[in-house]
C-alpha cells in the first residue's frame, strides 16, 4: 500500500477533522458555514485517500479498496446533501410540482446526509480495519 507523505497525511487529517467539526457544528444550527466546511473536509480527505493506492496481487486488499471507495462516494454524498440543506438550491424546482414536489424534497433530500454519513463512516471503518489486519498478514508471509 502506498504510503502518504507528511504533508498528505496532515491534509487527510484535517480533512477528517473538518468533517467531524462540520456535523457537530450543523447539529448546533450553524448550518451554512458547517456545510461548505464538510464539502471542503470531505474533499480533503477522499482526495488523500484516493492517493492511497495498493500495486500488489492480493484479491482481498483489492476488494477493500473498492468498497471504501464506496463509502467515500457516501461521503461526498452526504456533503453535497448537507449543502443542498442548507442553502435548498433545489427546493424551488421541486416545488414547481406542488405539495407533492415538497413532499418528494423532504423524502429525498432533507436531513439524508446522517444516512450518507452514517453509511459512508461505517464502511470505512470496515474496511479500514480489515486492509490493516489483511496487510499485516501479507507482511508476515514476506
Amino acid at each position: 500500500m502506498r504510503q502518504l507523505t507528511k504533508a498528505e497525511s496532515i491534509i487527510m487529517v484535517a480533512g477528517a477533522v473538518l468533517m467531524a467539526v462540520a456535523a457537530v457544528a450543523y447539529v448546533f444550527a450553524i448550518r451554512k458555514p458547517a456545510a461548505w466546511t464538510m464539502l471542503v473536509g470531505t474533499g480533503a480527505f477522499v482526495a488523500m485517500q484516493m492517493r492511497q493506492t495498493y500495486h500488489g496481487n492480493n484479491l482481498t486488499i483489492r476488494r477493500l479498496r473498492s468498497i471504501m471507495t464506496i463509502g467515500n462516494i457516501f461521503f461526498v454524498t452526504a456533503a453535497l446533501l448537507m449543502v443542498e440543506n442548507a442553502h435548498q438550491f433545489l427546493l424551488p424546482k421541486f416545488m414547481e410540482n406542488g405539495i407533492n414536489g415538497y413532499n418528494a424534497y423532504v423524502h429525498y433530500i432533507h436531513n439524508n446526509w446522517v444516512v450518507a454519513l452514517l453509511v459512508g463512516a461505517v464502511i470505512e471503518l470496515y474496511t479500514t480495519h480489515r486492509i490493516s489486519s489483511e496487510l499485516d498478514k501479507e507482511a508476515k508471509k514476506l
